[in-house]
């Protein structure tokens, strides 16, 4: 029996939509993350991009367990000396809402080419409205 790989122009992507309304970050970010790579296909292959495309509306409304709502912060370093930056995870849920969700699937990619071509695939809105309808994508619940 013969191995077979999937062909690049034969990929089928779909269109999956994401309500973040009360889901947990780590949770969520996981089956983001299968979504993005191909995981949940028959033909997923881990050095080829089988992957969909994945919108995620109401950014601002995910959850964290624990005490991360307090506790957890963002290292920003801008490569000068004492310039380093921390933000708390609520004043960036008020700022940008849709980086504490990017940052937590990024994470969850392989580190190379590839997941930076994945990640682009990933769309995410701090509110209701995304421009994507024309793309018909199709509500999954997690």
């Amino acid at each position: 029996m013969k191995t077979t790989l999937p062909k690049v122009d034969a990929i089928e992507r779909k269109w999956w939509l994401i309500d973040a309304t009360d889901l947990i970050l780590g949770r969520m970010s996981v089956k983001i993350a299968n979504l993005l790579r191909g995981r949940h296909k028959a033909i997923y292959t881990p050095h080829i991009d089988t992957g969909d495309h994945v919108i995620v509306i109401n950014a601002e409304k995910v959850r964290v367990t624990g005490n991360k709502e307090e506790q957890l912060d963002y290292m920003f370093y801008s490569g000068y000396f004492g310039n380093e930056k921390r933000i708390g995870i609520s004043t960036m849920r008020e700022k940008k809402p849709e980086f504490i969700i990017q940052h937590s699937v990024k994470g969850m990619l392989p580190k190379n080419r590839l997941a930076r071509e994945m990640i682009k695939k990933l769309k995410i809105y701090a509110g209701e409205e995304h421009p994507h309808e024309g793309q018909e994508p199709e509500k999954i619940e997690l």
